[in-house]
């Protein structure tokens, strides 16, 4: 790149996608800036399950091994009718070891994966990681980009090749871009409350990873490692639409979602609890120019199935591997539209028909689909051929696998 005055990447967001794609940009010898407009990383408790698929690229990375100790390890998931509290299907990804390098999936927030790349590779100039520094403006020219932010000193320039935003649903590289957010927002809200209380001392029949559906009230259910040996158990309900975030958030309302999914004696010990609107939505385009998504910024879903920071992680491999043959010189920048042709193409067609289609399964109301839908999943994990694909897709080994035949 003849004309190009640096070659430093700049990554808006020091999320999970955003601080791989910084490290992999690193391995790659690419000097990387990321602004993060939080003071530090935020312990919120979103996204945790870090499927197989992405275990892969992360073991590239040097991390899966320095996580795993510090990980639920959970091969198996299951499907369940909240009615009757019947368990409908198991599916083992242990099944799959003869062809997958790690067939489970660790359960390891988003927080602690930004922390641990953080505080391991992240404190040298060619790896500059800043917090409290805000992007405001982006100015593309024929050599670079000129990035405007202000930080603590107030504000501030910097020259970059190229800018990668990763700052989330609200992306303000994409908005700055200019790029639309295709998609829809649902009608009902999802509310994620965290307990410290064992639930499988009242449903012993939980795996690690459940789904409950129920034609008026499906739930998400899975634990995490937390911050104790004890771990967090996450549940996860829709909120109807006459119910106001204070009344879905207040103790009383909290405690009383509790007791109807699982009752028991004596009150919960709440550690957390959240509430959120949920959308499907997927960029116009990943890249504009020198401007590039990655992650929520250019795509997000409902979190049924874990697939956001998963696909988030596998946009931040594709990207770099296209960006530093790009700034290298090997390619031109033409790769870049293959990166966003390739991952447009895994967000639409996999991540959101997925994760759509996962909701819809757990909230269908007619009996008679129901039963259909129980007796489909019961015969899908009944055979191997059938579990082995069905698993495949749900890791997002299918997504990757169709993404990369796109010219």
């Amino acid at each position: 790149m003849s004309n190009q005055t640096t070659t430093r990447v700049l990554v808006v967001g020091a999320g999970p996608v955003g601080m791989v794609c910084a490290l992999a940009l690193n391995r790659r010898g690419i000097p990387v800036t990321v602004l993060e407009s939080e003071p530090a990383p935020v312990r919120d408790q979103r996204a945790a399950t870090i499927h197989p698929s992405t275990l892969e690229m992360l073991d590239a990375l040097g991390v899966t091994e320095k996580i795993r100790a510090h990980s639920l390890l959970s091969s198996t998931y299951r499907f369940h009718d909240r009615p009757t509290g019947e368990v409908v299907a198991e599916f083992d990804l242990g099944r799959l070891k003869d062809e997958v390098r790690f067939p489970y999936v660790l359960q390891y927030e988003q927080y602690k994966l930004t922390a641990a790349i953080a505080e391991e590779y992240a404190n040298e100039s060619d790896f500059d990681v800043r917090f409290s520094h805000t992007l405001t403006g982006l100015t593309q020219t024929a050599s670079g980009i000129e990035v405007e932010y202000t930080s603590p000193a107030g504000p501030e320039r910097m020259a970059a090749a190229y800018v990668v935003g990763c700052d989330g649903g609200r992306s303000t590289v994409r908005k700055l871009a200019g790029i639309e957010f295709e998609g829809f927002t649902y009608p009902e809200r999802f509310i994620k409350i965290a307990t410290s209380f064992d639930l499988k001392t009242v449903k012993p029949d939980l795996a690690f990873r459940n789904y409950f559906s129920d034609p008026h009230e499906w739930a998400n259910v899975f634990k995490v490692r937390g911050e104790t040996p004890e771990g967090l158990w996450r549940v996860i309900l829709p909120i109807g639409h006459d119910e106001d975030d204070a009344t879905a958030l207040s103790p009383a309302r909290v405690e009383q979602r509790l007791q109807k999914f699982l009752p028991k004696t004596g009150s919960y010990d709440v550690e957390y609890r959240n509430v959120y609107p949920v959308n499907q939505r997927v960029a116009a385009t990943f890249r504009q120019g020198r401007i590039l998504l990655a992650g929520d910024s250019a795509h997000v879903n409902n979190p049924i199935g874990g697939m956001g920071m998963n696909g988030g992680i596998h946009d931040a491999v594709n990207l770099t591997e296209k960006l530093a043959k790009v700034i290298a010189g090997a390619a031109g920048d033409d790769l870049l539209d293959l990166y966003s042709r390739q991952r447009r193409h895994a967000a639409v067609n996999y991540v959101q028909a997925q994760t759509i289609a996962n909701k819809r399964l757990l909230e269908e109301r007619d009996p008679e689909v129901r039963r259909h839908n129980f007796d489909e999943l019961r015969r899908t994990a009944g055979k191997f051929d059938t579990a082995r694909a069905y698993m495949r897709r749900a890791a997002l080994f299918d997504s990757l696998q169709d993404a990369a035949a796109i010219t």
